[in-house]
């Protein structure tokens, strides 16, 4: 049943997130040249590796969502029927008991180049609150003397992440949730928490919301001036953003909205002072205010879905590797072959793919999660040139072949394999044809391929001996000009 919820969840998911795409505002570009330059940079990468870990690893479940009293569906308390704040009590201990004494960042990143990925994300603090560095601003950390991995020499986990990822040459990226479900200032006990959302009258208790504030741009200035070069700043709860309040009285906390929901609060946490000083002590960094639309989404985060068509501004689909974002014991691994071909797919159309591992609560990833990445690398080393450094090119996707344009100019049709299919022996496209005189061959091969004009398409035979070969996932043909 919890899987069928989850791939129910999933589902809706999806289809909200396509149509919310449709209806998105305008994206506002980046002005600042420094922003503008790593951009680029990052749009380069293709592949990285998003990784949510946290205490809720010691139970298994969803992250953060379980002490949020809403969709109880999906984010179902352990054990069933347990009063809320006693659930609580119990979600906040499991910091005396998380101590990940198999912690290897350096395995992590080994894997992750392995694979090909370029840039690694990871969760300094989720919503419930705990955060996976050395802060100084709670003792919700897993640095505070009550944790007992706070004695081990590696206990400031992101900064051991960030580092063991730099030292393989992967880039940095720090998420950090803006909403804080641990923090006097975002939940205060005096009220019972509602939703996601702030329990309080921010209008009735605006000091409050002021230290809320304080305490947020304080903690994002830790991790962009103590943690070495950062290129990403990550930032997830897109519910936490300026709201008009026009409608709403002033010590009313459940004013609706013209169509009869509560009108949510103003959460404003002033992102244009917190994207300032973060750029001061990192220079050009990028940051992704996630679902806030304005010019601090400096570029867009699809979730668990592909967009159906190219978009005309930059953007990452970020996705589980397995089904759930955390550790689940036993979880179920997608197969490579359709790791890979959602990774030719969006890189089709001028994305990037960010695919997501959760470390269990010993510090280890599933067994699994190394195998598949290790056949990705295989399949990456040999076609990475095909994803690597490229452009989407027109008319994208055609069947079952993709394309890609290098910026000298070469393009790749890339021909996705179904698990077990043998290459055939013509591989036909339409609204792309080779130039003139072309010289056609394919990654992995030496052998020079015919093609031919077939109306407005193009046929590419297979010499037989490239046929009997047990090609895997997909095969990339470059195209070194093309009308």
């Amino acid at each position: 049943m919890r899987k069928l919820l989850m791939l129910l969840s999933g589902a809706i998911m999806a289809f909200s997130t396509a149509s919310a795409q449709e209806k998105m505002p305008p994206y506002i570009p980046e002005t600042d040249k420094a922003v503008l330059q790593k951009l680029d940079e990052w749009s380069d990468w293709k592949f990285g590796m998003l990784i949510h870990w946290g205490t809720y690893s010691e139970l298994g479940i969803v992250e953060s969502w379980s002490i949020c009293p809403e969709d109880e569906g999906w984010t179902q308390r352990q054990p069933y029927g347990i009063p809320y704040f006693e659930y609580v009590k119990k979600y906040e201990a499991l910091k005396s008991q998380f101590n990940p004494t198999k912690f290897n960042p350096e395995k992590w990143a080994k894997a992750a180049k392995g694979a090909g990925m370029q840039y690694v994300v990871f969760t300094t603090k989720h919503h419930d609150g705990f955060c996976m560095f050395d802060t100084k601003q709670t003792d919700y950390r897993v640095t505070a003397p009550d944790c007992p991995f706070s004695k081990d020499p590696r206990s400031n986990i992101a900064k051991e992440v960030f580092e063991a990822f730099r030292k393989e040459g992967l880039h940095a990226g720090a998420y950090f949730s803006k909403p804080d479900w641990h923090c006097q200032n975002y939940w205060w006990d005096y009220f019972p928490p509602k939703d996601r959302h702030v329990n309080y009258d921010i209008t009735k208790y605006p000091d409050r919301w002021k230290k809320y504030k304080e305490y947020t741009y304080n903690q994002i200035e830790e991790l962009m001036s103590d943690y070495g070069k950062i290129d990403i700043l990550w930032l997830d709860g897109g519910w936490v953003r300026p709201r008009k309040q026009s409608e709403k009285k002033a010590a009313d906390i459940t004013a609706a909205e013209t169509d009869g929901r509560p009108l949510k609060q103003d959460e404003d946490i002033d992102m244009a002072g917190i994207a300032a000083m973060a750029r001061k002590h990192q220079p050009g960094l990028i940051v992704v205010d996630r679902d806030v639309h304005g010019p601090f989404e400096n570029y867009r985060t699809p979730e668990q879905q592909i967009p159906a068509k190219p978009l005309d501004y930059p953007w990452e689909t970020c996705m589980t590797m397995a089904n759930s974002w955390s550790y689940v014991p036993n979880d179920t691994y997608k197969p490579v072959e359709k790791i890979i071909h959602n990774l030719i797919d969006i890189v089709a159309k001028g994305g990037n793919y960010l695919l997501n591992v959760g470390p269990g609560p010993d510090g280890q990833l599933h067994d699994e999660a190394y195998t598949t990445m290790t056949a990705i690398g295989e399949w990456m080393n040999v076609n990475g040139d095909a994803i690597y450094a490229t452009k989407a090119v027109a008319p994208y996707k055609d069947g079952k072949v993709c394309f890609t344009r290098k910026k000298n100019g070469n393009v790749y049709a890339i021909y996705l394999l179904d698990k077990g299919e043998k290459l055939p022996a013509t591989i036909s496209f339409s609204g792309l044809k080779p130039a003139k005189g072309a010289k056609l061959s394919m990654l992995g091969a030496k052998d020079k391929l015919s093609w031919k004009v077939i109306g407005d398409g193009t046929q590419i035979s297979i010499p037989a001996a490239l046929q009997k070969k047990d090609w895997k996932c997909a095969v990339a043909i470059q195209i070194p000009a093309v009308e």
